[in-house]
């Protein structure tokens, strides 16, 4: 999983589009993420260099679990524990965890693990990158509880009404089936599964090809006017300004794309607004905070911050999904299939 091969020529072609790289990375020892000071590499137009591939493989988890609550930061021999569970639990040999499965079964001190992915058939952890442990116990900085702020009532029932209606149809179209691979969203929160990501910039305007549903993302840095807000985008209009040595993206005019029913907080409305920062604050370690404000799903903004690592020898692989979507047709015919079952059940029952 380490080394990754962009294939994808058109992908290619537009994070060129964009580069006018100044000096390349500098090696060295990767200073702590609370490390005070760093000389940054500038390119030829005075900004920070950011661009590279970077990873994101912590296993910390978004939110605080229940277990850590009011506790921000793990001791050094509670986090020496964690990792020794997870080393006995997910050693190749065992089933692959996802998402924040990885901190909390080592939490927990299971003593095996059930993946999550039972509909694809299981594959073991072998074929997962390693997850990489810290002190934090969450993603979330703020509210300071590190979990999600309460959604709005009339959130709670637009997102209980999403999910149903997914359960509902979950076949009637290739539109509705949850794997077909039409794109990521936003904001970038995802961790040991497809993410990575490269930058590339110009005076002008910054590239970030996202590695999941390989999304490249073009934000202008040219102080160019927003868009009309009629005008609305699976991954909104950003714009983006230099703070000092900080990228500064601002991303509003979202379609509503609350996949799954937004549940997490993943996903956007037409009210969220995006404000994302890029610092590099060591030779390795790029940090990337990202503060969600939608008043129509949360009752107050919220904020996560990560710690992308560089992958200076990496590349990525090009993100192929179904190969075209030929997989479709056969989850189409056997929800076809099924449906038919059940009707002629029904009739059979009904006489």
């Amino acid at each position: 999983m380490r080394y990754r091969l962009l294939v994808s020529t058109g992908v290619v072609a537009v994070v060129v589009a964009v580069v006018a790289l100044g000096a390349g990375p500098v090696a060295g020892q990767a200073p702590s993420p609370s490390a005070k000071a760093y000389n940054q590499v500038r390119t030829a137009d005075g900004h920070p260099d950011i661009s590279g591939v970077w990873s994101h493989n912590a296993a910390t988890p978004f939110e605080r679990p229940k277990e850590l609550e009011g506790r921000a930061t793990l001791t050094d021999a509670e986090l020496a524990a964690l990792k020794r569970n997870a080393a006995k639990l997910f050693n190749g040999d065992t089933d692959a965890a996802f998402g924040d499965s990885v901190f909390l079964a080592a939490l927990k001190e299971s003593k095996d693990f059930k993946s999550t992915d039972t509909q694809t058939g299981n594959y073991n952890h072998f074929w997962l990158v390693d997850r990489e442990f810290d002190n934090r116990t969450s993603l979330i900085v703020d509210p300071p509880d590190g979990r999600l702020p309460a959604l709005l009532p009339e959130a709670q029932k637009r997102q209980a009404e999403a999910a149903e209606y997914n359960r509902a149809h979950y076949a009637d179209g290739p539109e509705n089936v949850p794997h077909n691979c039409y794109g990521g969203s936003l904001p970038i929160l995802g961790a040991g599964y497809n993410n990575y990501y490269q930058i590339a910039q110009s005076a002008n305007s910054v590239g970030i090809l996202m590695e999941m549903m390989h999304d490249v993302r073009v934000v202008p840095v040219d102080g160019r006017a927003a868009l009309d807000p009629a005008i609305q985008m699976r991954l909104g209009s950003s714009r983006g300004r230099w703070d000092g040595d900080t990228l500064v993206v601002e991303t509003t005019n979202f379609k509503d794309n609350l996949r799954g029913g937004g549940a997490g907080g993943r996903g956007t409305t037409a009210t969220t607004k995006l404000t994302e920062k890029f610092t590099r604050i060591s030779a390795t370690t790029l940090k990337y905070e990202v503060t969600v404000n939608d008043p129509s799903r949360f009752n107050q903004p919220w904020t996560a911050v990560l710690y992308w690592k560089a992958e200076p020898k990496s590349q990525i692989y090009e993100f192929a999904c179904h190969e075209g979507n030929e997989a479709m047709a056969g989850t189409l015919s056997g929800y076809r299939a099924q449906q038919k079952e059940a009707a002629e059940a029904a009739k059979k029952g009904s006489r």
